[in-house]
């Protein structure tokens, strides 16, 4: 069994778990820590390393980010402070924790877990894993490989910005009920579905919890849909995988 510790910036809290990467189980219970408020580079860090701390943890870890990363740095910063832009977060959090710790953007962290362990498990060809919540995030994922940092949910529907439009965050902000936010993630579904022809769709983030509401409300043309599986714990499944797929890239 090889345990790797998870940890998930989120907008709200920054939780984490040790996890056993061959089945994709916590080992721990999860625990979080409310996200400082701003989400300064400083700030995040000492909770990581406060997470780190709590489990004890020895080995590698795995650290989502809701933003671009490409090659261990922050490329952007839509809902954290815009010092992260640029910044080697991986040595950031490195230099923290004293351990080693490998980044990724925490819609290709979910879609990482629900592609091998939740709802995509099994499944070959194209999946799209899109995360509504704040935001829109997304994974694009072809046989198990991650193409990463697509971001689309910053896709325009006409003279409509999509994550502005139909995240969960637009669905309370414009006090849509269930049938309403439907329609308009429906319309951004058909265009995604249009340009990419997933074989499946997965529905993970906020609105996951409440798939009976809209479940039978979203049916794409060609592509299968179905609600994510891990729910809250595919941020922290996923972010040990990358840590493990690195730890076992690395030479002898």
């Amino acid at each position: 069994m090889s345990v790797i510790l998870g940890i998930d910036i989120g907008g709200s809290g920054i939780k984490g778990a040790p996890v056993d990467t061959a089945t994709g189980k916590l080992v721990a219970e999860r625990h979080r820590i409310p996200t400082p408020e701003g989400a300064k580079p400083g700030d995040v860090q000492e909770v990581v390393a406060q997470l780190v701390r709590h489990f004890g943890h020895a080995g590698p870890v795995g650290v989502t980010f809701p933003g671009i990363v490409q090659h261990g740095k922050t490329l952007s910063a839509a809902n954290v402070d815009k010092d992260w832009i640029g910044l080697d977060a991986d040595a950031l959090f490195s230099r923290a924790t004293g351990r080693d710790v490998t980044l990724i953007n925490d819609a290709d962290a979910a879609g990482l877990a629900e592609a091998r362990f939740g709802a995509g498990a099994g499944v070959r060809g194209t999946v799209l894993v899109l995360t509504f919540g704040t935001g829109i995030g997304s994974a694009l994922i072809h046989d198990g490989v991650l193409v990463p940092n697509t971001e689309f949910g910053h896709l325009w529907l006409r003279d409509k910005h999509a994550e502005t439009w139909a995240s969960d965050r637009a669905r309370e902000r414009d006090d849509l009920n269930w049938k309403q936010w439907a329609k308009r993630a429906a319309a951004y579904i058909e265009h995604l579905e249009l340009l990419l022809s997933p074989d499946l769709f997965i529905i993970g983030g906020g609105v996951s919890k409440k798939a009976d509401k809209w479940q039978d409300l979203l049916v794409p043309a060609r592509s299968k849909l179905v609600p994510a599986a891990l729910q809250n714990e595919a941020g922290i499944v996923g972010a040990a995988m990358i840590a493990e797929h690195r730890l076992s890239a690395q030479p002898a």
